[in-house]
């Protein structure tokens, strides 16, 4: 749906499909994350950083650094979500650019 322009719908899909596999395989089963990643990338591509920031960097990457561990691909991608998002946030600040991973 998002390759149609169609990106408010595929975000509802989207949240639904992450929703059943947190119920179904739990937040840290890789498939989940990988939902919850696609989640977020539909946040930013709809602009929604007030959604997509807190969701990428309070909820997935915990998780993907607890389950998967740092290295691992879906983490680095979630970094990159997150980064992505702080750069285009105008109301980023100092503390929102600060990710302790040793606290997760």
């Amino acid at each position: 749906l998002g390759d149609l322009g169609r990106d408010d719908e595929a975000l509802v899909l989207e949240r639904h499909i992450y929703a059943r596999r947190v119920t179904m395989l739990g937040a840290s089963h890789e498939r989940t994350i990988l939902s919850g990643m696609n989640v977020a990338i539909s946040l930013s591509g709809l602009e929604l950083w007030d959604e997509a920031l807190p969701f990428a960097r309070d909820r997935l990457l915990p998780v993907a650094i607890r389950s998967l561990g740092l290295d691992h691909n879906l983490t680095l991608k979630l970094n990159l979500i997150q980064a992505q998002a702080l750069m285009t946030t105008p109301e980023r600040t100092r503390d929102d650019l600060c990710f302790d991973a040793a606290s997760t």
